[in-house]
Formats: structure tokens, sequence, C-alpha cells
């Protein structure tokens, strides 16, 4: 009897000894699976290189002895061998008259009958990631920026607060305006093409809010570290701009009509027409009911929006708008969702009227690629333009500005990227796949679209023979039957159909975009790290989200704690009743940042269908959050709906388990974001872990360490395979 309390002692010591130090078996087991996923698949992707006249396509293909360079002749589509023998190559580039150039171990050779002979390549294409910068540029950036006119004989200067125009001609200097309560002028000006004005900005600013940080061990000193942060969050007097025209003749200047720029977030892109007297600019009205463009006609003295683009919830501008000026502004390509779908307008540059809606239907224009105005079309990738296809997929599509006749440049039932057009325009290369088919690159005509030939099929047989379980994509009916709701399925390595495993939602429900992969990808971050732990890993676009109707997308505005769950729920009960190996009595979440706010919101709203949450770096108030981010779809003023949307409101209705991680330095969501949940929590006396990530900066949750003990924390709370 008496050996019984020590018996009790040992007992409740090993209960509560923590099973440390398995960060490195964890790693054994999640790179072994991550080196099956990387299998080699021959030809996923397919280098080509056009010759300057468009002639010649050369392309490698992938063998099962090595690379093998061809070449093609688009005009028949047919393809041969491009070099004698199959010599080993690094890189490959199309010359003049079908030249053929290889970068060899010796480094570059031309290849002349069966010799490679030493010789300078051609230039080679931008890098991808450059293309898009080498673009049409804003019209801000087209103006003659400059202090001196363009006929050189003004000149600008700044100078103890007064806009200062000096006649070089004649020696003489006065002064223009002065600064005062309303703002300063700063910046360079912007020239009129007969030099006869120039437009400046006028600047307000405001003392921002600034957050402070504590590193509390930083490695390169003993002591913590403190820094700061500007970090205007919503509600919060922002900085404003707008411009004021000032005249070389001697008139009086023209400031912008504050009636026509009321609550301005942003004002932006200014640029003169050749007429030297009307100036134009962009305003983002605050909460972003508006992005209309503002002109100033310099002559008249007069000023009005010119095109208007307003809505009652908000006009999705960043990342998402698109402005081009055909015709010194006679004519304005202008993004839209007017109609309820985001497209491509031509709109008439003189009152703002719409000539032309180039792109129209049940779809959405996802980006304008190429604006060519010579031949006056416009290429687009676009989305949905297929009823029987996955919405989210993308295709490329040609529109004709003068009778917006759309011609399709894509039909494969996946999504395409990789797009690159010859030199002479008349053919392009073009890859699709989806998440369960691997790439298949094609080379088609421009001027219908139509196939001229396959380059290269991806051959998969090698990943396929390991067993790996590739993604899935499901799609079932919202929480009202009327949208498709569509996601995808990541089953574990070792998947047994007659057991039944718990079920882990990767959340982020971000209206900016739609998130769900819709390309090929064997091995998906971080879905696959928590998968081959043993669960199926679900990911899924609810309502609110974007990149589908106005209607559907619109649905999150002052409603982000709705997050699409009831859209989410019934997708996985339909996917459990196609797959009964999904366990819904467990199911769990994760999610970083934005969608940090959803996990721990699936635990406060819908407690009773998710059981374990594990919430990185959210944005648990949106009131705590950047401005630009949350106001965008909360809306400014602050309103109630800040309150109701907050985790922090709603802690205490907390149910299951949940994890929560942070970066101790986290600049771009506040982490006081996190610990104000943690005060809420502890208020409402809930049981929940913590892990905060010393010295670390946003999504830190993904750290190898983190990963570990997310998967930890689900198998405590989740359980295994059963």
């Amino acid at each position: 009897m008496k050996a019984r309390p020590v018996l009790l002692f040992l007992l409740s010591l090993a209960a509560a000894r923590a099973d440390h130090g398995n960060l490195a078996s964890f790693n054994e087991l999640t790179g072994r699976w991550y080196g099956v996923a990387k299998t080699p698949v021959l030809n996923e992707t397919v280098e080509v290189s056009w010759a300057p006249d468009g002639s010649v396509l050369l392309f490698a293909v992938d063998t099962a002895e090595g690379k093998r360079l061809m070449k093609l002749d688009p005009a028949r589509g047919q393809s041969e061998a491009a070099v004698p023998g199959s010599p080993a190559f690094k890189e490959f580039r199309a010359g003049e008259k079908g030249g053929i150039f290889l970068r060899v171990e010796e480094g570059w050779r031309k290849v002349e009958g069966e010799k490679l002979n030493e010789a300078e390549p051609p230039e080679g294409p931008p890098r991808r990631d450059e293309r898009r910068r080498r673009g049409p540029r804003p019209a801000e950036s087209r103006q003659h920026v400059s202090w001196q006119s363009p006929d050189g004989r003004w000149e600008v200067a700044l100078r103890e607060g007064a806009v200062l125009l000096k006649d070089t001609k004649e020696g003489k200097e006065r002064e223009l305006a002065k600064n005062d309560d309303g703002g300063e002028f700063r910046g360079e000006p912007v020239w009129a093409p007969d030099s006869s004005r120039f437009a400046m900005w006028k600047e307000k600013d405001v003392e921002e809010r600034i957050v402070h940080y504590i590193e509390s061990s930083p490695k390169d000193q003993l002591q913590p570290k403190h820094f700061t942060r500007e970090y205007p969050k919503p509600g919060d007097t922002i900085d404003t701009r707008a411009p004021w025209v000032f005249s070389t003749t001697g008139e009086e200047p023209i400031a912008t009509d504050a009636g026509l720029i009321a609550n301005p977030f942003e004002c932006r892109e200014l640029g003169w027409r050749q007429d030297s007297r009307r100036l134009t600019f962009e305003y983002i009205e605050r909460g972003f009911g508006k992005h209309n463009i503002i002109e100033i006609d310099s002559t008249e003295r007069k000023q009005r929006v010119l095109v208007r683009e307003e809505s009652d919830t908000f006009v999705f501008v960043y990342g998402n708008a698109f402005r081009r000026e055909l015709n010194d502004g006679e004519e304005i390509l202008w993004m839209s969702e007017r109609d309820g779908w985001k497209h491509l307008y031509l709109l008439d540059g003189r009152d703002g009227s719409t000539r032309r809606q180039l792109t129209k239907g049940e779809w959405v224009v996802r980006e304008v690629e190429q604006v060519d105005e010579k031949n006056r079309e416009v290429l687009l990738k676009i989305s949905g333009c297929y009823k029987e296809q996955d919405p989210y997929y993308i295709h490329y599509a040609r529109v004709s500005i003068d009778t917006g006749k759309l011609v399709p440049l894509t039909e494969a039932n996946g999504t395409h990227d990789r797009f690159e057009r010859s030199p002479d325009g008349k053919y392009y290369v073009c890859r699709w796949s989806r998440v369960n088919q691997a790439p298949v690159t094609e080379l088609r005509r421009w001027e219908d679209g139509k196939l001229v030939t396959e380059l290269a099929k991806a051959d998969d047989a090698k990943l396929r023979a390991t067993g790996w379980p590739i993604a899935e994509p499901f799609v079932a009916k919202d929480r009202e039957g009327k949208f498709d709701i569509h996601g995808i399925i990541c089953r574990p390595p070792d998947f047994d159909p007659a057991k039944k495993y718990p079920v882990i939602e990767n959340i982020y429900a971000g209206p900016q975009d739609s998130f769900v992969p819709k390309g090929w990808n064997p091995w998906m971050m971080p879905k696959h790290e928590i998968a081959v732990h043993g669960f199926i890993v679900v990911q899924i676009d609810g309502r609110g989200t974007a990149n589908r109707s106005r209607e559907f997308h619109h649905f999150c505005y002052k409603n982000l704690k709705d997050a699409g769950f009831p859209d989410r729920m019934a997708w996985m009960k339909a996917a459990a009743a196609k797959y009964p190996q999904m366990d819904l009595e467990r199911v769990g979440i994760l999610g970083g940042s934005a969608g940090g706010q959803n996990a721990l919101g699936a635990m406060l709203f819908h407690g009773d269908f998710y059981k374990a949450a594990v919430a990185d770096c959210g944005c648990h108030d949106n009131r705590m959050d950047k401005i630009w981010w949350n106001e965008q779809w909360m809306d400014w003023p602050i309103g109630p709906e800040y309150a109701d949307n907050s985790n922090v409101t709603h802690a205490k209705n907390l149910k299951g388990a949940l994890l929560l991680t942070v970066g101790e330095v986290d600049t771009n969501v506040d982490p006081s974001s996190t610990y104000q949940v943690i005060n809420a929590l502890i208020a409402a006396d809930k049981d929940f872990e913590f892990l905060p990530m010393t010295g670390r900066n946003h999504g830190s949750g993904e750290e190898r360490y983190a990963q570990r003990r997310r998967v930890d924390f689900f198998k405590a709370h989740l359980g295994g395979e059963r």
C-alpha cells in the first residue's frame, strides 16, 4: 500500500513526457516520399527556340538515352533530328536561316554538317520572368519626366517650399505655388509634349501608424533588438496626393477638383494627351467603391470623370484592373466587372462611353497578355470559356479590337501555360496539364488556333509505377446547389481503400484570387508534407474567392468570416459519399495569413464539423492587418462588420483543438493579431496550444520544426488510419 503513491507518480511522469526530438525521422519520411514524388517524368517541360524569321522551331525532347534535339518546319508540321549523332548539350538556340547552336561542355558551338565549330550564339530570348516587365508600361512612365521641358527652354525647381519656373532663354525665374496646410509639391514634373504646361503631385502626409517589434533572441547579440515599421491599418488617416497643373505662360495653376476625388485611397497614372491640354489620372476611392479616370482640360480649365467604374460593394482594383490607351487616348482598353463577369471593353477616350464590349459571356478574362496596336488585336488569358471544363483552367484567346471577334487559341481539357509565339507571329507553342494529367506541349497556328502537331507528351509511367498517389480533382455543388465548387484530394502513400483516414483541409480563402492547384505537380506544398504522414488532404475554392462571376466573388464583401465554409463542408460530404475512406468525424484544418484567420474561424463558427486547427500568422481581426488588403473587402469607414468578422470577438465559441503559431517579427501581418486572440481565449478559459517562432517573419509555420509540430498535433487530436 505504501508503494502506491510512488507508482502513481511514476505513471504520471511517464504520461507527461513529450515525444521530443523526432524531427530527424519526420524529415527522413517526408524526404523519402518527396524523392518518390519527384521521380523523373520525361518531357514534363519542353524547351523551344525559334529561328528569327519563324521558319524553324528547335525543341528538345527527353528519351531513355537522354535529351534529343529536334527540328521542325511549322509550315509542314513535320519534325526530324536536328543534329547528327545526338551530341550531349546544355542549351540550344536557333539562328538565321535555321542555323543551330549548342552549348556543350566546352562552350557554344555551331552545327555545320556533322561538325561542331566554335561560334558565338545569337542573342537568346528574355527570361520568362522578364517578359512581362518588358511589356507596355503605364501612362505615367511614358510621359516626359524631367526638371527641364522637352524643348529645353523651361526649368522647374523646388526650393524652400515653392515651385519655381525658370525661363532659360531670358534668365528669369518666377514662383508658381507654395507648400501650405494642404500639402507639399514633390517629385519631378510631368511635362506636356509641347512644353506649355507641366503637372506635379501635391502630397499631404500624415503621421502613419508605427508597429513596434521586439526580436527577443537575435543571432548576432545577446540582448533583444527593437525596430519599427510604418504600417497603416484599416480606418487610419492616410497620406493623399492630387495633381496640379502649371502653365509656362502665366496662367493660374489648376488644382484638382476635390469633389471629383473625395476620400481618395490613391491617385496614380498621371499622363498628358498629345494635344498638351488634356491631363488624365486614375482615382481609387477609399473603400474601393470607385476606380475612375479623371480628366483635366487645362485650356478650358474644366475637370470631369472621364471613365466611371463604381460599385455598391467594391471595385476589384489591385492585381485585377487593366487600362491601355490607344491612338493617344482616343480609345481606352479597360477591364470591368460591370456586366457581372470580368471582361475587356473598348471605351471612347473622348467621353468614356463604351464603343464595344470586346469579350462577353459567363466566363472571365484573367489577364491581358499582349496588345498589338498595329494589328488591332489583344492576346488574353481567359477561363471558364468551356462549360464542360473546370472553370479555373487557363486558356488563351485573341480578340479583335475592331470587331470583338474572339478566336480561341487553346482547347484541351486542362490549364495552359508556357505560351510562346513565333517571331513571325504565325505559330505558337503552348503546354497544358491537369493535376492528374502530365503535360502535353503543342504547336498551334495563330490564324485560327488549330493544332499543327503535338511536340511532346510527358511520360509519367515511372512515377505511376512507384504507386505514388496523384492528386485528384473533385467537384460538388455549393451550399445551395447553385455553383460548382472545385477542389482536389491528396491521398497518403500506401493508401489502403479498406481503411478510414482523417481529413485535413488546407485553406486560404483570401478574396484576391483562387488557390486550388490546376496544373501538373506531383508534390504540392504543404499538402503532401502532411499527407505522407497518414492523412487525406484536400483544398477547395469556396464562395468569396476570385476568378468566377461577380456574384460568386463579391459574396466576401463585409463577410470574410464566411470563408465559403458551408460550400467547403458540402464539398467534403459529397467527396466522402464517393470515397468513404474520408473520415468526416475527424476533420482538421490548417492555413496561414488569411488562411490562418480562416483556420481559426472554422473552429469558432463550425466547430461541430472541424475538430482540430493549426492557424499560422493569422490576420484574425481585420482592423489589425494592413490597410489596402482589408479595406478592399471590408470597406471604409470602419463599420460593425469588422468586429463581427473578428476571431477575437468570437474566441469564446472555440470548440475542438487549436494550435496557434506566429513569427515573432512578422512584418506582413502584425503578430499582435495572434496575441489578441490568445488574450481572448484565456479570458474565455479556452484551452489551446501556442508555438511562437522567435526571430521569424511571416509564414514561419512552414519551417520544418513547425511542420513537424503541426503533424504531431493532428496525429494527437485526430489519430491515424483505422
